[in-house]
């Protein structure tokens, strides 16, 4: 699992990103399951996340950040990155962002893709 903790700031909410491989329903269950055991992650606002499955296809999860699950399986979709979860985590600072949030998601996965994929294909 590769986490780049604390990544972006906009008016008072933070995000992360997390991601690694997976295969199937079961990997993602158990990737998120690990994700929360972190108590930051846990008490996030939200845990948006998407994969494309070898076998299943494409799942995400907007964990209550409405679109946010599809915004990540477009950009894996777009990369071309199968069998592999995204994660975009938010901790909410007071402030709605409105259609800029879905900007930092897109942010957040462009910085993983950009620094983690491209070290694991190395």
């Amino acid at each position: 699992m590769r986490q780049f903790n604390g990544f972006l700031t906009d008016r008072g909410s933070k995000y992360a990103v997390s991601g690694g491989p997976v295969a199937s329903r079961a990997e993602v269950k158990s990737f998120l399951k690990t994700l929360a055991r972190d108590k930051r992650f846990a008490k996030a606002t939200h845990n948006s996340w998407a994969a494309i499955l070898p076998d299943d296809g494409p799942v995400k999860g907007d964990d209550g950040e409405a679109g946010a699950g599809m915004v990540i399986l477009r950009m894996l979709e777009r990369e071309g990155l199968h069998g592999h979860i995204i994660v975009v985590t938010r901790w909410f600072g007071g402030t709605k962002l409105g259609g800029d949030r879905f900007r930092r998601i897109q942010n957040c996965v462009d910085h993983y893709v950009a620094n983690a994929i491209l070290e694991a294909r190395r």
